[in-house]
């Protein structure tokens, strides 16, 4: 499998196996889906409904709004696994403009909520973030852009690459939402590693990107940088900016190997865990689940991202090999930057664990980019023996 995934990445398409037989069209081909896949999504959902419960203090309401939220994320995944990479190659312009309108307006007419202006709201009918929509529509437009091109992309593919990722980044930082806009980007890099970067082009990047950060340290809100100096020292302010690192890490270390128990945790039933049904609610898992709750969550993570990259290599198509590739590794992403700041691993960006913290619009966003990866599955072109 792995050799396949490489063979993939480089152009050369994957071959089934031939068993000289020809088999029946299953259920689940005529749907589209992956039955693996879907089985592992379900039991994520299923399982994170039940960390809510807890972290949420016992809220039916809340997790009922949750479970109907996922109930639209599905139904979104179904009908995007229903389009054929063709489609959704010549939809990923239309959803890049769109995105970009989307951003603009939430700059001039945006509702403001925790200090910053990052929601669009229909009255009576939704409130929801535009730069969610990017985390699709960006991975979509570069992988179609690059597809036009030869690969490994030149000069001038990775040029007009740049400034397609500059604009709607630069809209969403300016909300402020740094966490978001790094992960918008994140997900077109993926792109581009996936379409052939040479090691010396990659390390010339990675330089550049280092000699920038104090460009970007004195670009940030004060807010922000002082989430940067509480992640290197979260002692020096215990009382305030440093209050919620210490007690997630304090109720993460609390539950020792088994846990304390479900509905069980201290730190998040008297409310000392602040954010602790979003954000935060790696911390309610590790206290009232462990070592072994968090390892089991972690494998779960780690075999969708497995069969996802598998189904991506799979694709026989340049479009559907970068972008599947590139929506799990941006899923990767997500759950090492949210375990990674709960535990203190990294600063506090305002990441929600996927499928499992409360939110609409990220479930919603996450399912397209399964239904997505579905599809260019789905459609693949099987090659004869």
């Amino acid at each position: 499998m792995a050799i396949d995934f490489v063979r993939s990445l480089r152009g050369h398409p994957v071959r089934p196996p031939a068993s000289g037989i020809a088999r029946r069209t299953s259920f689940w081909q005529r749907m589209h889906v992956d039955p693996w896949l879907l089985g592992m999504l379900l039991l994520l959902m299923c399982s994170g409904l039940a960390v809510l419960y807890s972290a949420s203090g016992e809220n039916v309401h809340v997790v009922t709004a949750q479970a109907i939220r996922f109930g639209v994320a599905w139904a979104v995944m179904l009908v995007l696994a229903q389009f054929s990479p063709a489609t959704l190659m010549r939809w990923a312009l239309p959803a890049y403009l769109a995105g970009l309108v989307m951003l603009v307006a939430v700059e001039i007419l945006g509702d403001v909520g925790m200090g910053a202006q990052r929601w669009l709201v229909i009255p009576g009918v939704v409130r929801f973030q535009p730069s969610e929509m990017m985390k699709i529509a960006m991975p979509m437009m570069v992988a179609a852009w690059l597809s036009r091109h030869e690969l490994p992309p030149n000069w001038r593919a990775l040029a007009g690459c740049a400034l397609l990722i500059a604009l709607p980044v630069g809209l969403i930082a300016r909300q402020p939402d740094l966490g978001t806009s790094l992960l918008v980007a994140a997900a077109a890099v993926f792109v581009i590693l996936l379409a052939g970067l040479s090691w010396r082009f990659i390390g010339v990047m990675v330089a550049l990107a280092g000699a920038a950060l104090p460009l970007l340290w004195m670009n940030m809100h004060n807010y922000q940088r002082q989430r940067v100096l509480t992640f290197l020292d979260p002692e020096s302010d215990p009382l305030g900016a440093g209050w919620n690192i210490i007690q997630s890490t304090t109720a993460i270390g609390s539950g020792g190997v088994w846990g304390k128990g479900w509905l069980e945790g201290t730190q998040s039933q008297l409310e000392f865990l602040p954010e602790r049904h979003t954000d935060f609610i790696v911390a309610v898992l590790g206290e009232e689940f462990g070592l072994v709750g968090m390892l089991a969550f972690l494998l779960l993570y780690l075999l969708i991202v497995a069969r996802g990259l598998w189904l991506a290599g799979a694709a026989q198509d340049t479009f559907g090999r970068l972008l599947g590739g590139g929506i799990m590794l941006t899923f990767f992403i997500y759950v090492f930057v949210n375990i990674g700041m709960v535990s203190g691993i990294l600063p506090v960006v305002g990441v929600p664990l996927p499928l499992v913290s409360y939110g609409g619009t990220s479930s919603v966003t996450l399912m397209a980019g399964f239904g997505i990866l579905m599809a260019v599955n789905a459609h693949r072109r099987l090659l004869p023996r």
